[in-house]
């Protein structure tokens, strides 16, 4: 009995003696994690026979099976773009139809599905089409667009409430909330959702911060912008408004497209004929490359 459990201890002993050195130099290495080794080690120490006959099977049977190298012939691994076509989904493109036709021509299931597939996006850019549904016979339809839209306008009230207090602070940062707060607001009120009252005053606080813009960083101004002021104030008829950021936009962009078709629009809006036909005509000289809108303009009154 005596001798066993001398057996014993010795085994145990040379056991430990060999975690302990497997424990060291693997630490020295670094070829495994610490705390992998660390386990190992202590499941050796506790487990003498078993642990070692463990390790020793899972790295055979490893060398065995598992060892070989991966074929990579058929994986590129190239940077270079790669154009994929896809070939269209006619069944769907024949489905599809305005959302304003769709609320004229489909019954209550299919216009609700179409309603939700259309919240699910930007409302946004979606709230004339949304306003058009509050005229459907489906009393659910009608309802649901009519708070969807309520809770829109009321965000964007406040959003612009907010906003606008920020630019008027003058802080460093009043710059850049008005150049954001100006995109922000021509996205909405070109959808004319709201009432004419309500569009003239917006249409004012617009101006008022694109006023504040032009005073404190005029460089910010793209024609874009200048477009949008434009635009904005044409559509409440305020040419006064617009005859003066279509100044501003011939003199800091004369050569950009937007300059003379604001100025085109303008002119064909107040009446002023004679204007009209004189920034065509500068137009056709003009080296700015005219798109198809603009093009088509044109054809019409030459």
């Amino acid at each position: 009995m005596r001798g066993q459990i001398i057996c014993f201890l010795t085994i145990w002993i040379i056991n430990c003696i060999i975690s302990l050195v497997y424990l060291f130099f693997t630490y020295l290495r670094k070829e495994e994690k610490q705390h992998s080794c660390l386990i190992k080690a202590i499941l050796c120490i506790l487990c003498p026979v078993v642990g070692l006959l463990f390790f020793g099977l899972s790295y055979l049977l490893f060398r065995l099976f598992f060892s070989e190298p991966v074929d990579l012939d058929d994986v590129v691994f190239s940077k270079d773009r790669v154009k994929s076509y896809v070939r269209p989904d006619e069944e769907r493109e024949r489905n599809m139809v305005p959302l304003e036709e769709a609320i004229e021509i489909m019954d209550k299931e299919n216009l609700r599905d179409v309603m939700m597939n259309v919240l699910r996006g930007d409302i946004r850019k979606s709230l004339t089409s949304i306003s058009l549904a509050l005229n459907s016979e489906d009393t659910e339809t009608a309802h649901y667009a009519a708070s969807v839209l309520q809770d829109a306008l009321n965000d964007f009230r406040d959003n612009v409430a907010k906003q606008f207090e920020m630019v008027k602070t003058g802080d460093e940062n009043s710059a850049a909330v008005a150049e954001a707060l100006l995109g922000y607001m021509d996205q909405v009120l070109r959808q004319n959702v709201f009432t004419d009252i309500e569009q003239e005053e917006l249409t004012e606080v617009m101006d008022e911060t694109g006023e504040i813009l032009y005073e404190k960083n005029r460089d910010r101004f793209t024609p874009k912008l200048y477009e949008d002021l434009c635009l904005r104030t044409l559509a409440v008829k305020d040419y006064e408004t617009c005859g003066k950021w279509c100044e501003r936009a011939i003199f800091h962009y004369p050569e950009a497209l937007p300059t003379y078709t604001c100025q085109l629009k303008l002119y064909f809006a107040s009446g002023q004929k004679e204007k009209f036909f004189e920034v065509m005509e500068d137009l056709k000289k003009s080296p700015v490359v005219i798109d198809n809108e603009t093009l088509e303009l044109l054809r019409v009154f030459q």
